[in-house]
């Protein structure tokens, strides 16, 4: 059991005979005040879910509308056609003195029912403009006319001002690609990395796998389809996370860091009072759904589904499978420090506590000189072992250390104190930066609870780092949110000239009330294997980050080519010249760019041939192909880290004030895992991983041919631009058009992208 609690600030008195309870005025006053502010929170999501379902009408709308039939009423129209005439009829008679008041609730009623009638024609029609996907094959800055169409339509149905989940009702379901063209797409996609006979062999698994078992497997899909909204993503989310018995360190979370070159405050509280009140102001925008949805290329809205479990969100262990666990709300965060675990309460009778009360809330865990219980220290490297493992242990901890653990998972986020100083030094920045990279995506396998949906990791220099939990949602949602938490905690929230949080102390507030664990012997031994195997994993990542600035996102742009297609190629790019490289070079960026709209309009290979796996295995159904495509190994996973809200940021002026990025671990034992944003237009960070009991992985060797194969591209560019400029000069053919019709072939050894998301 937890030992005892710090004492709340009023309690009940007992009378001599502990018969009656005098409860204190300042008691009643807290109740009312929590009650008010539950009310509160229940009405405004009950307002915010109503507009959401409306949307894109809104209550102004039915007010029309119901004004313009009692208009039409009061000059003897009847726009129902009879309708309300039999409505009025239907209602109780409250006597002639209420005749007027029936008429008035019938015109209300139909008024509703022609409101929800022309809501629901409003959702048919946005939701079938939105299943339109051919503005996404058309050349880049170039619209057709069915095009501009389609877009002002999507505009009229579109409404004005949207929430985050405006558009859910209105996303149409997810296609299920046809088979054959997936199979198709699949045999192209790893012909240039397999032998003659190893592709003769898997084409002809394929043919017989579309002979016998696609079409059924393909109806169970469709008939899936058909019932839920999406015909992959619980199954993703399930196998592929939730039923991973691995463990969630490397193999399930990624990174995101801080600013690269500048620190805001070297402050360690003050820097942690202003990102977790910078991180709860967006969960206050988010539970308002004051975010904007997502819109693919400024037209198509995206689900923004993922957006509901960022906070208050824990990924509970099980046997056989994990579960998500999500709260609707949660007034505290979890904080570990030298071995030892808090729990800070964000808010006080006021609302939200400023930054400048958590700083003092951090400092004094901070000062705290009190050790850690035998054990405690180690306790979180469980949340890093293997899942059947954590699970069992968990039973015995949840019945030792109910109220600890709870403390724990029942938190809007994890905070991490370290102890330590991260980030580039002066003295080797290069190395440092590897640290830092791994100290976010590991870190000492014991000061992380990888379960939380993410950790804020705040190291003793005041730089800045989260560790997220993959399963709940992909990177641009936790990246969304971590554009938004640095520029707030930095332009708008500030630090003093003395690097504090703006603002005055609060020292009214109660001490961080410290967790206690009661472990029983038999999890000490738990302890010590898991700490043993989290370290163990832990030194064999290999990371590497490093800036590449000799040129970015605006070289590219003159190129006339997709800027992620570009880095994506030039990553599987042999070192390999001849006059016909450059024609080559833009034939593979075209492939890669058609092969991202596919998947983005649903016609990927990777999701509908996994779907297929699921479906087999449900059915027992044996199938040579798909073992073939679910056994192999891809050597290279990649993801591009977009920043989705470039006006919080002032690069111009202030180009170091940019987010560098992310990383994740290597999707294989014998591979790599490489991730990349621009940072503004001149730069490009590139974050990379391996493992180091690999032979055939060498991560900073990989960064070093990516940079020569960066340089390489941009010299055959500026090269092919001196040669189109000569051949112009001479009256000669175009290079472009001359080495139009070469064959595309990209070589190499290395293996194909995999349309990997965070």
């Amino acid at each position: 059991m937890a030992e005892a609690h710090q004492a709340v600030d009023f309690r009940p008195s007992l009378t001599s005979d502990a018969g009656k309870v005098e409860l204190s005025a300042p008691v009643l006053q807290e109740i009312y005040l929590s009650g008010l502010r539950s009310w509160k929170r229940h009405l405004s999501r009950f307002w915010n879910d109503f507009l959401t379902g409306v949307f894109p009408a809104s209550p102004l709308s039915w007010l029309f509308l119901f004004s313009a039939i009692q208009l039409a009423w009061f000059l003897q129209l009847d726009p129902s056609l009879g309708l309300m005439e039999k409505i009025k009829e239907s209602l109780p008679d409250w006597g002639g003195q209420h005749h007027r008041l029936r008429g008035v609730l019938a015109a209300a009623l139909f008024a509703s029912c022609l409101w929800g009638a022309l809501i629901f024609t409003l959702h048919v029609a946005l939701r079938l403009l939105l299943s339109y996907h051919g503005w996404l094959l058309e050349p880049h800055g170039a619209m057709s006319s069915p095009t501009k169409t389609w877009l002002a339509l999507v505009r009229i149905f579109s409404g004005r001002h949207p929430m985050l989940f405006s558009y859910q009702r209105s996303l149409p379901r997810q296609p299920v690609p046809s088979v054959q063209d997936t199979v198709r797409k699949y045999l192209e996609s790893v012909r240039p990395v397999l032998s003659d006979e190893a592709f003769d062999w898997t084409a002809a698994l394929a043919q017989e796998f579309l002979r016998l078992q696609a079409s059924l497997l393909q109806w169970y899909l469709q008939l899936k389809s058909w019932w839920a909204s999406n015909y992959v993503s619980d199954w993703w989310e399930e196998f592929v996370y939730l039923r991973s018995r691995n463990s969630l360190m490397v193999n399930s979370n990624y990174y995101m860091m801080d600013f690269l070159y500048v620190t805001p405050t070297p402050v360690q509280a003050a820097r942690a009072g202003n990102a977790v009140h910078a991180l709860l102001l967006y969960r206050h925008r988010l539970n308002r759904q004051e975010i904007l949805p997502t819109l693919l290329m400024g037209m198509r809205p995206l689900c923004s589904a993922q957006y509901e479990k960022i906070f208050n969100t824990t990924r509970i262990p099980g046997v056989q499978k994990d579960h998500i666990r999500h709260l609707r709300d949660s007034r505290h965060v979890a904080v570990f420090h030298r071995g030892r675990f808090f729990r800070v309460g964000t808010h006080s009778q006021s609302g939200l506590l400023s930054p400048r009360a958590l700083e003092q809330q951090f400092q004094r865990i901070l000062d705290d000189p009190s050790p850690s219980c035998p054990h405690e220290e180690h306790l979180a490297a469980l949340t890093a072992a293997p899942r059947d493992m954590w699970a069992q242990v968990r039973r015995s901890l949840k019945t030792q250390a109910e109220e600890a653990l709870e403390a724990i998972e029942g938190a809007a986020f994890f905070v991490s104190l370290d102890s330590e100083p991260a980030g580039v030094s002066r003295e080797d920045p290069a190395a440092s930066l590897d640290a830092y990279a791994h100290a976010l995506l590991a870190g000492r396998g014991y000061d992380r609870w990888f379960d939380k949906s993410f950790s804020l990791i705040v190291f003793s220099n005041g730089r800045l780092g989260l560790s997220v939990e993959h399963s709940w949602a992909d990177c641009p949602i936790s990246g969304h949110m971590w554009e938004f938490t640095l520029a707030t905690e930095c332009f708008q929230l500030g630090y003093s000239t003395d690097g504090h949080c703006k603002g005055d102390p609060d020292p009214t507030l109660p001490q961080p009330q410290r967790l206690y664990w009661d472990l029983p012997d038999k999890i000490h031994l738990s302890i010590s294997l898991a700490l043993r195997g989290a370290k163990t994993l832990s030194g064999n990542i290999d990371c590497h980050v490093f800036p590449f600035s000799h040129f970015g996102k605006s070289f590219i742009k003159r190129c006339r080519l997709s800027s992620d297609s570009f880095i994506q190629t030039a990553l599987q790019l042999a070192h390999f010249r001849d006059a016909q490289c450059l024609a080559l070079f833009r034939l593979a960026v075209d492939k890669h760019q058609a092969l991202l709209k596919a998947a983005m309009s649903g016609q990927g290979v990777d999701r509908h041939l996994f779907a297929l796996y699921i479906v087999s295995q449900l059915l027992h159904l044996q199938s040579p192909f798909l073992d073939q495509v679910h056994s192999e190994q891809w050597q290279l996973a990649t993801s591009q880290i977009p920043v989705q809200q470039i006006h919080l940021f002032d690069v111009q002026n202030y180009p170091d004030y940019v987010s560098s990025g992310g990383g994740f671990g290597p999707a294989d034992d014998h591979g790599y895992g490489v991730s990349y944003i621009f940072t503004g237009d001149e730069a490009i960070t590139f974050h990379i991983s391996s493992k180091k009991s690999s032979t055939r992985t060498d991560s900073h060797r990989l960064g070093e041919h990516i940079k020569d194969a960066l340089l390489d591209v941009a010299a055959l560019f500026q090269e092919g631009q001196r040669l189109k400029r000569r051949c112009r000069g001479s009256g000669e053919e175009d290079l472009e058009h001359s080495c139009g019709s070469l064959p595309c072939h990209t070589g190499g050894s290395q293996a194909p992208m995999t349309p990997t998301n965070f």
